[in-house]
């Protein structure tokens, strides 16, 4: 007994001293615990202790069956989960663990999270991509993220980080899953990704020791032979396995390598060598944690020893667990076997128990808990997790190429786009992202296109002078080519051809950028993988919406060399996110908007709206409620164009005002008849435009025009209508209703005749808008539409911003508004709604124009921005400034042009919580639209409440509109506080 006791305080204090040495996180963690587990073990149990045997949560109640009977009857220490579900998961592990005798040590290969292995949850980018991140601190974020998922799955051991250098591009195994072939690189990242899962008591496995990452050869189905001199390996491979033990982690995985540099053994797996393991990785490295062995199936170990053979001899090398053991039984007879030839002590086999259960009380095994279901998959996709996913992604994406610095594009207006998704079988996320932008025409070319089939994609792409091209390859794999196509290659050769401009955005493995010649491409981007993040994200990159940092991780070729990458900085375009990326809770903002949405809804206040917020210059939130009418046929969809109805006033009329403002071509203290002679004699000739555009210059409020057009019956004047076009009858009203084209002048008399009201106090008046197209037409000798269009819509890629939009779209993409029962008699749908811009063939300063709230959202973006978007400036900052300040709180709220809050009604105008700097300005259609510097919010509502009549007015009288926006203030500062 005293022998005994003497020769286990010896093995401690071994374990001890080396153990120090590495400074262990689970050294000496609750020994009482361990001590007391430990004892009830027979020396069997303690053999069963070191072992892992592979469960899966999508079979049958076979293999569950299978599992349970090596957990009661052989004692087995833990589990290997693979491929299944979340809850399946969680519900196996919570009856596994119920019929164990000590709780079970639970893993999986979740290197790029538990993504790899389960439904449901999320993946974060393979290593590869991570490799080309320059801020490590994000994949200490990651890290911290992955334990957590963990934590909640009841997984305690991530077979995670691949700590292989990767400089073999042919590498079938290991390839995408390295962080590249820097040594240093790969060590400082597998660091950081360690510490944010042990920091978290994740127990965290290095592999594939002694290095993975020069192999020809996939371990799942042979024996790798690694030919390197063991300077070689020093040098290289071995380099971040030395850092990361130094840093205290606490397990690394041994692959199935023949490397006779380090062991002379003929088809000696290392993961069987003592050399290898006792020798090199524990005495000479001085790693003490737990030695995982690769998978005891894998063809690797199989191919030459026998299953409980060379689990045996695994243990023997120095292993301290034997993952996924396909003969337990045979195992643990073999590994007796051993004890009893003497060729290993009970003692150590005891020394390694110990050290799975202290690990296991580290994990928090010692007060084990069983799983809730309640909230699971919630808690594995939290916005926080899905926003992290996205900044990882962003910080990968590498500029290859950038000729003459054409990336980000600029001046929009220039451009005809095309874009060409090569290997994908319908327009991609990437090319629908693209076209948020600007106007793109998209084609696809699949990976079995036919050469006719191409051609035709060539040929129709000869009107564009730029295209975008989306490189989607099929395989993160080497094998078969990464499923790379003959007819994805004749593509690509043939789409380099032209003579257009083009980027090449790479969207898959880098190691096949060499395998298509991209020499004459203007730009070139690669995201290292494909899916939809990193396609929507490579497509803002090209606008400047976001910056690109990436530095390759690998030398692919001379021309794409390791740690190629040019960088690029954002030019300050809207930029799609979550509203977690400017500290708003998307849960709570939806809820809250969804909210009013459906009060909006039911109460029947509108068939349908939508609803976009950007803060901080990102776009953190576009929803769609509804239909477009109340038959709920059609429901509403991003791109529906709205009749912005007075909304046109600050998107058509001001901006055109505020830019001859900058160019001296118009003046706020200048009178009507300065730019109209045609006032000159007129009771208005000495009104100041700045009276006039904040409401208080004496004008009427308005003149139903249209009145005068219809008898005392209802029915119209003939001689002014037609039921169809001619040279005499060219303004189009509705189908089938033309009026003569004198009328226009008789509106404008009208309104140079107009009285004026006796004092001069805040009326609001449309008249003064139906005059600004001719005055901006002759000053800049322009159309006012075309002068609109050139100069701010094209510039900021808001080309769904347009007066008459049934010349450009389909009547199924434009929301309808009021069936007008007295002067158009019909649905209007596709034509403005105001009967003024109507008579005024569909164009005037106060109405007209028509538009979807994410273009809406750009001109609201560049006034928030004070008068820049995109890298170019638009309105100088002070006029913008001068039109959006108060003006006169004596007369109004009004800024010039622009609604304000109400100082002396909060909530009236606009949000109670909206600033003094805010402004923005509502549509009779039911639209609106606010800007907010203080908050740096912009704020878009879009709806048709006037369907079918403009009776309804439920949607102000509900305050829907600025109640909408007030949710959205209570979220932002809800999220400042926190």
């Amino acid at each position: 007994m005293k022998k005994s006791i003497l020769l286990f305080v010896a093995i401690a204090l071994q374990v001890s001293i080396v153990t120090n040495a590495q400074n262990l996180p689970f050294s000496d963690y609750n020994q009482r615990w361990v001590d007391s587990v430990f004892q009830k073990l027979t020396p069997d149990e303690r053999i069963a202790q070191l072992i892992m045997v592979a469960a899966y949560s999508n079979r049958d109640q076979a293999h569950i069956d299978a599992v349970s009977e090596l957990i009661r009857k052989q004692k087995i220490g833990g589990l290997v989960f693979f491929q299944g579900g979340p809850t399946r998961q969680v519900q196996q592990t919570n009856f596994y663990q119920s019929i164990s005798k000590v709780p079970l040590l639970v893993a999986i290969d979740g290197e790029w999270g538990l993504g790899m292995r389960l439904d449901s949850t999320i993946s974060y980018p393979y290593q590869m991509t991570l490799g080309a991140i320059q801020n490590d601190s994000l994949l200490y974020k990651m890290g911290v993220e992955i334990a957590m998922q963990c934590k909640r799955m009841g997984i305690h051991v991530n077979f995670a980080p691949v700590v292989d250098v990767n400089n073999n591009p042919n590498n079938p195994v290991i390839n995408y899953r390295s962080f590249g072939e820097n040594k240093e690189n790969v060590a400082r990242k597998s660091i950081a990704y360690m510490k944010g899962m042990q920091d978290n008591h994740i127990l965290t496995t290095a592999k594939h020791f002694p290095g993975h990452g020069d192999t020809d050869a996939d371990s799942h189905y042979d024996l790798p032979l690694i030919k390197k001199s063991r300077t070689q390996l020093d040098s290289l491979e071995l380099y971040p396995f030395r850092k990361i033990i130094e840093a205290g982690i606490g397990g690394i995985m041994v692959a199935h390598l023949s490397i006779p540099s380090l062991d002379s053994t003929k088809n000696q797996p290392s993961t069987l060598s003592k050399p290898i393991i006792s020798n090199l990785l524990k005495n000479e490295l001085k790693f003490s944690g737990l030695a995982f062995t690769d998978a005891m199936n894998m063809k690797g170990v199989t191919k030459n020893y026998t299953p409980g053979v060379a689990d045996a001899k695994a243990i023997l090398a120095g292993n301290d667990v034997l993952e996924f053991t396909e003969d337990v039984p045979k195992a643990i007879e073999e590994i007796k076997k051993a004890i009893r030839e003497k060729k290993i002590t009970q003692a150590e086999i005891d020394a390694r128990c110990r050290k799975v259960l202290a690990a296991k009380a580290w994990v928090g095994l010692d007060k084990w808990k069983s799983i809730s279901l309640t909230n699971l998959s919630k808690d594995l996709n939290t916005p926080k997790a899905k926003l992290l996913n996205r900044q990882l992604t962003e910080a990968s994406l590498t500029l290859l190429k950038n000729e003459n610095t054409f990336l980000p594009l600029q001046k929009l207006d220039t451009l005809q786009i095309a874009s060409v998704s090569v290997g994908a079988e319908k327009t991609t996320a990437f090319q629908r992202m693209l076209a948020k932008y600007t106007s793109v025409q998209h084609f696809t070319i699949s990976k079995q296109a036919t050469t006719a089939d191409i051609k035709k994609v060539k040929d129709a792409l000869a009107k564009f002078d730029l295209v975008v091209v989306g490189v989607h390859i099929p395989s993160v794999r080497p094998a078969k080519n990464y499923g790379i196509t003959e007819n994805m290659q004749k593509a690509l050769t043939e789409l380099s051809s032209i003579t257009q401009k083009v980027i090449i955005c790479h969207l898959g493995n880098a190691y096949t950028l060499p395998k298509f010649d991209f020499s004459k491409a203007t730009a070139i981007v690669t995201t290292y993988q494909d899916n939809v993040i990193a396609q929507e994200l490579a497509a803002q990159a090209l606008f400047g919406a976001v910056s690109m940092s990436g530095k390759m991780p690998v030398s692919v070729s001379p021309v794409y060399p390791l740690n190629g990458g040019l960088g690029m900085n954002s030019i300050h375009r809207l930029k799609y996110t979550m509203p977690e990326e400017v500290g708003m809770n998307s849960e709570l903002l939806e809820r809250k908007i969804d909210s009013m949405a459906n009060i909006a809804l039911t109460q029947k206040a509108t068939p349908g709206c939508q609803v976009l917020v950007a803060k901080n210059g990102k776009i953190i939130f576009h929803k769609t409620y509804g239909y477009l009418t109340y038959d709920n046929q059609r429901p509403t969809q991003e791109d529906d164009l709205y009749d912005l109805a007075s909304v046109t006033k600050v998107t058509t009329s001001a901006p055109a005002l505020m830019r001859l403002s900058d160019e001296g071509k118009f003046g706020l203290d200048k009178t009507l008849a300065t730019y109209l002679p045609e006032y000159g004699n007129s009771n208005k000739k000495d009104i100041q435009f700045r009276d006039i555009l904040t409401h208080q210059a004496r004008l009427t409020a308005w003149i139903a025009f249209w009145k005068e057009t219809v008898k005392e019956d209802g029915e119209r004047n003939h001689k002014l209508f037609r039921t169809d076009s001619s040279k005499r009858f060219p303004v189009k009203i509705v189908d089938n209703l033309w009026l003569n084209r004198k009328y226009c002048k008789k509106i404008y008399k009208e309104i140079n005749d107009s009285p004026l009201l006796p004092e001069k106090k805040y009326v609001y008046s449309d008249l003064s808008y139906y005059l600004y197209p001719r005055l901006v037409q002759l000053q800049t000798g322009k159309p006012f539409e075309t002068y609109l269009k050139e100069t701010f819509y094209l510039p900021i890629g808001a080309t769904h911003l347009t007066y008459k939009p049934l010349r450009y779209y389909p009547i199924d993409q434009i929301v309808p508004t009021e069936y007008d029962s007295l002067f158009r008699k019909t649905l209007i749908h596709g034509t403005v709604h105001d009967e003024g811009a109507a008579m005024l063939d569909g164009l005037s300063g106060h109405a007209g124009l028509f538009g979807t709230a994410n273009d809406v959202a750009k001109m609201m973006q560049m006034y928030l921005q004070m008068g820049e978007y995109g890298g170019q400036r638009f309105i100088n900052e002070a006029t913008l400034k001068e039109w959006t300040r108060y003006n006169d709180v004596n007369f109004s709220r009004r800024g010039i042009a622009f609604d304000k809050p109400d100082p002396k009604s909060p909530g009236l105008s606009a949000a109670a919580a909206s600033s003094p700097e805010s402004f923005g300005h509502s549509g009779f259609t039911g639209t609106f639209v606010w800007v907010d510097p203080k908050y740096q919010l912009v704020y878009v509502f879009m709806s048709n409440r006037v369907y079918p009549t403009r009776n309804n007015n439920k949607l102000g009288s509900l305050n829907i509109r600025t109640g909408v926006l007030q949710t959205i203030y209570e979220v932002i500062q809800k999220g400042e506080a926190k």
